[in-house]
């Protein structure tokens, strides 16, 4: 039996489980989400309860093929081919498996903990130790009390070095991830505020997280960091760095940036040494410090470190969906390849409905600690199992075990080179695309020949921040209430398919756009939620039908209009949705019409109500509360009066985004989410506490001057320096959704982490700002706005809403969707 194999009898006694075992199952595979079913016969389901009910799920599961469970006890479950352990508490028993199964294993064990960088500097060890050691670690930042288990639980016998990052959120949670990693040697990143609202100070936090390393034989960390806290320090052996403290044991003395590398010199043992970082931003120099110390620790000579240190490679942590040839979209995950995140990867491709074909390019796998033959023939389970329809492998490994792989459409490649020779044969078009590679296969150069050219200004979208936002808001909701997610006007800019498959697959009730066409687009893009229709027009009730999407009929010449067409069509009990103007006085029946309205839909066999709704006016104002009350009072008196008439129970929604914080009382049965989703929320007392902006709108410095006091600047000769200076050149205008209000050095932007405002007029395509004393060079990034400079201050600058900013985004501007 492999390592990391067990019976589920032998589990059942690890996690000291109830239940009755009606066949016994080989088990290899810990699941936590219905949603990821792989490897179903040797998988071990656990129903865990967070936000949402792992029990709820179950079902799902097992129509998936999964065959054991381990479930709360008392939990009455229907499915008579299934194994259940029944447990006091899931979580504990997911952590209790995954301690025992580290417990097996004689290993160093490197534990990562802080408030930044523990991502990064887990997989830049895992780059520089990786040439001596067969390295075991956490995928992708997979950090948290479930993170750490799965991570831990792939641990076999062919590793001779983990390294597991664990993150906390507040007490009482490291403790239980030390049981689990078990660290010997223990590594303290940057803190920073992160998750400190789950604590009472800043010195608490750093306590708990001290904790990991209780039972280590050697701390690497910061001297100026822990001075403070040294009779805290669990550790007695510590290997310190610093650039201020000539005490510790790595003296960082000089640093200087020669030809985008950053230079350190310091002092260790005695003795000068040096490295070369090759980056320059100061989060990474940070990270590549700690690198630096720990391999000195580890006893690697300073000049084989500065040697490895050299030739870092950037991580790319998230997997970027684009636009690509060919109508196709492209998922670009090409900087790292292990089965773990090829995992992630295939998952996060299922989830896209836009295109019926699904691809995907792999390169051979290093690392694995698994034989070539057990190694493909678990890629090519996981593939067949994702229902893959084209497969390309390069590299000579997945040549050699081509048969292993049943797909419909196979390519093997004994290189890039060969593949990109071959790509027009490849016949890409109208597909998703995942290119999945390690990085000494360049996969960047496929990237770039599939991803569709644009010009250089880009609006990310976060969809992890998206995720985090609906997460939020379902956590003010009682159990049972909707939520419908607002999507109209392209997702308020931030794109239609690419937002809607991320809400569907994480399950938000109904969708809402404004018009006809953005609901085709949608259903077109393989969207199957319901979808609300707040503006149909009658000319185009046939693809009403024919998309089954769900009109707001909110006048009586609009129910006139549909009811005339239902009739024609001879279509019975469409689903439509009432709209009641409490107050907003834009589209509605008032009360006064509820009567007549009443009338009509008495016996009506041509629809059927779906929901009842208003609009809140001010639902974020406290000023305008006592009109809100009243709308409120008005709109429970019209639903009231029309369920009474229709005879049966309907969807009641009244709540905005501003509405779900501020009037918990109006949830009803539906909240609608709109802007919230995207990171703003304008009646939060405490900005946007808890949300997480989504979008970054970037560009780029097209040319640096220098210009004379006095010289004019931009049309009009608008604009003028007080005295010498430089401008820069950016590569945005209003073309682009950046106002012509901007200009004149009312809107500023961010360039190398400094705010240069704008000179003259925005023109079309470009505008200058003002980079005077700044190092701002051609290609630099130029930052509109993100999570440091928000879009409400972009709003407050020009007298508007962040609606306006995030909604004027122009469609020339390329999207590019991360997730993490």
């Amino acid at each position: 039996m492999l390592s990391n194999q067990y019976t589920i009898a032998a589990i059942r006694q690890i996690i000291n489980a109830g239940g009755i075992i009606v066949k016994e199952y080989n088990i290899s595979t810990l699941l936590t989400d219905s949603r990821r079913i792989s490897n179903p016969d040797g998988a071990l389901f656990f129903a865990l309860s967070g936000r949402r009910n792992g029990h709820e799920f179950i079902a799902e599961a097992y129509a998936s093929g999964v065959r054991n469970f381990v479930v709360r006890q008392g939990s009455e479950i229907k499915a008579p081919e299934a194994n259940f352990l029944m447990v006091d508490d899931v979580l504990v028993a997911l952590q209790t498996l995954a301690a025992y199964h580290r417990n097996r294993f004689e290993l160093e064990v490197i534990g990562i903990t802080g408030s930044n960088g523990k991502t990064i500097v887990k997989e830049w060890l895992y780059q520089l130790l990786s040439p001596d050691k067969n390295v075991v670690r956490n995928p992708k930042s997979y950090n948290s009390q479930i993170g750490v288990p799965l991570s831990v639980w792939q641990i076999n016998e062919k590793n001779n070095l983990g390294i597991f990052e664990a993150g906390i959120s507040t007490v009482n949670e490291i403790d239980k991830l030390e049981a689990i990693i078990k660290p010997s040697i223990g590594i303290l990143t940057h803190i920073g505020p992160a998750h400190d609202e789950g604590f009472e100070s800043r010195d608490q936090k750093v306590k708990e997280k001290l904790r990991l390393f209780k039972n280590c034989r050697l701390l690497i960390h910061n001297y100026d960091q822990l001075v403070n806290f040294k009779d805290s320090i669990p550790v007695k052996n510590c290997f310190t760095w610093s650039t201020t403290f000539k005490q510790a044991d790595l003296y960082v003395f000089s640093s200087t940036v020669i030809s985008k590398n950053f230079y350190l010199r310091a002092k260790y043992q005695g003795k000068e040494i040096e490295c070369l970082i090759p980056f320059l931003d100061e989060a990474s120099v940070e990270n590549a410090t700690v690198c630096w110390a720990t391999m000195l620790a580890m006893g690697y000579s300073a000049i084989e470190a500065d040697k490895r240190i050299e030739h870092l490679n950037a991580v790319s942590m998230r997997l970027e969906l684009k636009s690509g040839i060919n109508d196709c979209s492209v998922i670009d995950d090409s900087y790292n390849s292990d089965l773990q995140s090829l995992e992630i990867a295939l998952n996060f491709l299922t989830q896209q409905n836009q295109h019926h074909k699904k691809t995907l390019i792999l390169s051979d796998i290093y690392q694995s600690g698994l034989s070539a033959d057990v190694l493909y023939r678990q890629v090519a389970d996981m593939i067949k199992i994702k229902q893959a329809d084209k497969f390309i492998g390069v590299g000579d490994a997945l040549t050699a075990h081509q048969d292993y792989f049943d797909v419909p459409e196979k390519f093997f490649y004994p290189d890039t080179a060969t593949m990109l020779q071959h790509l027009r044969a490849l016949n890409f078009r109208e597909e998703t695309i995942l290119i999945k590679g390690s990085r000494s296969f360049e996969f960047e150069r496929i990237s770039r020949a599939l991803v569709q050219k644009a010009h250089e200004t880009i609006l990310e979208i976060n969809l992890n921040a998206l995720l985090n936002n609906l997460n939020f808001y379902r956590s003010k909701l009682k159990p049972g209430v909707k939520v419908m997610a607002m999507v109209k006007a392209f997702s308020y800019g931030s794109g239609t398919f690419e937002v809607a498959n991320i809400l569907q697959y994480n399950k938000v009730d109904y969708l809402a756009v404004a018009y006809i066409d953005e609901g085709v687009a949608l259903r077109n893009s393989g969207i199957s939620l319901p979808i609300m229709i707040l503006n149909p027009e009658a000319s185009a009730f046939d693809k009403l039908i024919e998309f089954n999407l769900e009109p707001v009929i909110y006048s009586f010449g609009l129910f006139d209009d549909f009811i005339k067409y239902a009739k024609e069509q001879n279509v019975l009990n469409f689903p439509i949705h009432l709209k009641i103007d409490t107050g907003m006085h834009r589209l509605g029946f008032e009360n006064l019409d509820v009567e007549t309205l009443c009338d009509m839909l008495d016996e009506n066999r041509y629809v059927q109500i779906q929901s009842i709704f208003s609009h809140l006016v001010a639902s974020e104002a406290a000023q305008h509360d006592e009109f809100t009350k009243k709308q409120i009072s008005s709109f429970e008196k019209a639903y009231k009066e029309i369920e009474k008439t229709l005879g049966y129970k309907v969807i009641k929604h009244l709540s905005n985004t501003s509405g779900i914080i501020r009037w918990p009382g109006a949830h009803y049965d539906m909240v609608r989410l709109g802007i919230g989703l995207y990171g703003i929320d304008m009646g939060m007392t405490t900005p946007d506490s808890g949300l997480q902006p989504i979008a970054s709108l970037k560009t780029s410095v097209a040319q640096v001057k220098k210009v004379k006091a006095g010289e004019t600047i931009s049309y009009s000769r608008s604009g003028r320096l007080a005295k010498n200076g430089q401008i820069a050149t950016v590569r945005i205008g209003y073309a682009d959704g950046y106002l012509r209000a901007f200009g004149n050095g009312v809107g500023k932007m961010l360039v190398n982490g400094k705010l240069a405002p704008t000179v003259g007029n925005i023109t079309m395509d470009m505008c200058m700002i003002d980079v005077s004393g700044l190092d701002v060079r051609e290609g630099d990034e130029v930052i509109i706005f993100n999570e440091q400079q928000r879009i409400n201050e972009l709003a407050t600058q020009i007298g508007t809403i962040p609606y306006e900013i995030l909604t004027n985004v122009s469609q020339r501007v390329k999207r590019v969707y991360f997730y993490e």
